[in-house]
């Protein structure tokens, strides 16, 4: 067994990680059509966490119904009661029956809610996302009042997943989401006391995190997933990043996730810009190609004490080792890869050298995407194709316990099409 990888983190708040490897949050579409959890999700998470991961992070659970990431999210908007409460706490049992941490994901959509579900999205400002296709329609600013009462949504949903049997919270404070848009000046154009400077900026995040801090008490664990940079001209930079990890060390957040980039400059589909910082014993390639945020998450450490979490890329032991041991990270965040493999953490704990790639299946992308990845601004849409293999993935680990590797690009896009339509038909 290695070492630090398997080597427990104590968070600010008292609880433990049996180990620092966590399966990063990665959208599952699995819920019913009104947003409940049911078997699917219940059997995907039972096999992640006998999968050996200290720590396991859902996908995307909306605090409002009316702007999902995508179909099939798990919506808690209001109290849970009766069958709904009764799923979340069938699906935390089995999401932590190995003793591991299993913390819920906590998100709202903002202006990157799709036309189909709601064609007038709520969001800081009137920015529309800048894709091609129209498939996001002009937000429709909130009103200083309806900022003013995020926090407590936020914090009855958390509530309700400590309720449930989940063991912690992440906000998700990244990608372009609501309190992503918040952040960056680019989406921010506010003039009341949620815009402007990065102190107001950031204010509807704090008061947040003080909200479900107060209702979930001071040992349950609270994480925020955050931008390192939106790595868009005019957006939230890396040093704001910072003075807001800052602020989050101080309101008494137990662990911050290190990501980067929106649905218009999607980092984590086309890191080639990135230059990491080398590290003794693992080559600058690996490191880029394996740990995107690892430089910036080096910085971070420099001015804050809060343990942090890198996602990205990673597959050998050696670059998790290197970030570990180099003080870039105290958690590996794992996605992909678990998506084929549910056991990798356990393989990697054993003393496997590398997790799987399905490069060669992703490979064979159709022609019209291939061309399409030509183009910067049309890249995402490719991306978006990759992305749907991982999700039917995720689709028959959850309905048929199994993986399905073999599965064309093409075929898994059409599934997930299909069955995001037949989600819609049923709002």
């Amino acid at each position: 067994m290695n070492e630090l990888l398997a080597q427990p983190l104590a968070l600010p708040c008292g609880a433990v990680l049996p180990n620092r490897l966590a399966k990063a949050a990665m959208t599952e579409g699995l819920a019913t059509a009104a947003g409940v959890p049911g078997p699917a999700l219940e059997q995907l998470y039972g096999l992640w966490a006998d999968g050996g991961a200290g720590l396991l992070l859902t996908g995307n659970v909306q605090i409002d119904a009316d702007h999902l990431e995508r179909p099939g999210n798990v919506i808690i908007d209001r109290e849970p009661a009766g069958e709904q409460a009764a799923a979340l706490a069938r699906w935390a049992a089995a999401a932590t029956r190995a003793g591991n941490h299993c913390w819920v994901q906590l998100s709202h959509a903002g202006r990157q809610t799709m036309k189909p579900i709601n064609p007038r999205p709520q969001a800081p400002s009137a920015v529309r996302v800048g894709l091609p296709g129209g498939q996001f329609g002009e937000p429709v600013p909130f009103t200083e009042a309806e900022v003013a009462a995020l926090p407590a949504r936020f914090a009855r949903a958390a509530r309700a997943c400590q309720a449930a049997g989940f063991s912690g919270v992440q906000l998700h404070a990244a990608h372009g989401y609501l309190f992503s848009s918040f952040l960056s000046p680019r989406t921010n154009l506010r003039e009341d006391r949620y815009g402007g400077s990065l102190e107001n900026r950031a204010r509807v995040l704090l008061e947040t995190v003080a909200a479900v801090r107060a209702e979930v008490g001071p040992a349950f664990p609270l994480a925020v997933k955050l931008n390192s940079a939106d790595f868009q001209k005019g957006g939230f930079a890396f040093s704001d990043s910072l003075q807001v990890a800052r602020w989050l060390e101080a309101a008494s957040v137990d662990l911050i996730e290190i990501s980067g980039g929106t649905y218009e400059q999607p980092r984590l589909l086309d890191m080639e810009g990135l230059e990491p910082v080398a590290q003794q014993g693992v080559k600058a390639s690996t490191l880029a190609r394996e740990a995107y945020f690892v430089d910036f998450a080096l910085a971070m450490q420099a001015e804050v004490n809060i343990p942090l979490m890198v996602t990205g890329g990673f597959r050998r032991r050696d670059a998790m080792e290197q970030a570990l041991s180099g003080g870039a990270a105290d958690v590996i965040g794992l996605g992909r890869p678990l998506c084929v493999a549910t056991d990798g953490p356990a393989r990697l704990l054993g003393g496997a050298g590398e997790l799987p790639r399905f490069e060669q299946q992703l490979a064979l992308l159709p022609g019209w995407l291939s061309f399409m990845n030509r183009s910067l601004s049309l890249r995402a849409v490719s991306g978006f194709a990759v992305m749907y293999w991982y999700y039917e993935q995720l689709v028959a680990l959850g309905e048929r316990g199994r993986p399905e590797p073999d599965l064309s690009v093409a075929r898994a896009s059409w599934r997930t099409l299909q069955r995001q339509r037949r989600l819609l038909a049923a709002r």
